[in-house]
């Protein structure tokens, strides 16, 4: 009797280690930071340090895909929440600073592939409580903010690496933002004053109107950037071919969301591949970008 059940414990344990290894997508770092004019007590920050370890765990523990990740596939990300007001003993309020990106291949080079700081952020959370997150409910708005980028952010990974990739994982996100209308917190409605919301963020991503950039997120990254360190001028040249398709997106809802985001995360990248181009090749990237992010024209200028 002890052997089987001892054989039964092992099976368990073999089984546990084989459930985490198909999930754990992510990994992400995340910070807590809070606003110089709070007066933290030594409670306040105990708080803030079960908070962390709780959203470190839920963001890097959850099952996210079917998909199963190596340990060196997951998505790397960051997270920085800033607490700017603590409206009650439980109650917080502040932005959270949302970073990701994926190696590119054949080099040591991390590409960002999404950078987005909201500001509406506003949460409960006691001390010790475990973060659970079904797609199909509300259960609070910490958990569902998470849980949104968390999805957001495997979306736009997928789509650097094959064509529309991250439609399901758009489209839970979306999911998300349904399950929140309802609630009395900020950042989850089409009729709010700030467009800079989680709703326009993946309405955007979803919509037709921008199916070309879902195909720039893979073209740029699949067709061209993982070929820079082999093949540099190819790169560029695909690089260029895909950003040409965004001038119908940029004549149609100038400035729009998703846009700025995709550009203020490439405006470096993009000035340092092309810095070595021809004249004639630096001339029409120039040209092109000043149309697409007009608001940056003169950085465009500096190559």
């Amino acid at each position: 009797m002890r052997i089987i059940k001892n054989n039964l414990l092992i099976f368990i344990s073999l089984l546990s280690i084989s459930m985490n290894l198909n999930g754990q997508e992510l990994n992400c770092e995340v910070n807590i930071v809070t606003a110089p004019t709070l007066t933290l007590n030594t409670v306040d920050k105990d708080v803030f340090d079960k908070l962390k370890q709780a959203v470190t765990d839920f963001m890097n523990n959850t099952t996210w895909t079917k998909d199963k990740f190596e340990v060196q596939e997951r998505i790397n990300c960051v997270l920085q929440l800033s607490i700017t007001e603590i409206a009650a003993s439980n109650t917080y309020k502040g932005s959270i600073q949302v970073n990701s990106s994926r190696p590119v291949f054949n080099s040591s080079y991390n590409t960002t592939l999404f950078n987005f700081l909201d500001e509406d952020l506003e949460f409960t959370y006691d001390r010790n409580q475990i973060i659970r997150f079904a797609p199909n409910q509300f259960s609070d708005n910490l958990t569902s903010i998470l849980a949104f980028y968390a999805y957001m952010i495997i979306g736009y990974d997928y789509d650097s690496f094959s064509l529309e990739g991250g439609t399901t994982y758009f489209e839970t996100a979306q999911q998300i933002v349904s399950n929140a209308q309802s609630v009395a917190a900020s950042g989850w409605r089409a009729n709010e004053p700030k467009k800079r919301n989680r709703f326009y963020l993946v309405d955007n991503a979803l919509q037709e109107l921008f199916r070309p950039l879902r195909s720039t997120y893979y073209e740029y990254h699949r067709l061209g950037l993982d070929y820079a360190y082999q093949d540099p001028a190819k790169a560029r040249v695909a690089i260029l071919k895909c950003l040409k398709p965004l001038l119908p997106i940029q004549q149609t809802r100038p400035a729009s969301l998703n846009i700025q985001i995709y550009f203020s995360a490439k405006i470096n990248e993009l000035k340092k591949l092309f810095g070595q181009s021809d004249p004639a090749e630096k001339a029409e990237v120039i040209a092109l970008l000043k149309k697409l992010d007009p608001a940056n024209g003169t950085k465009y200028e500096e190559m």
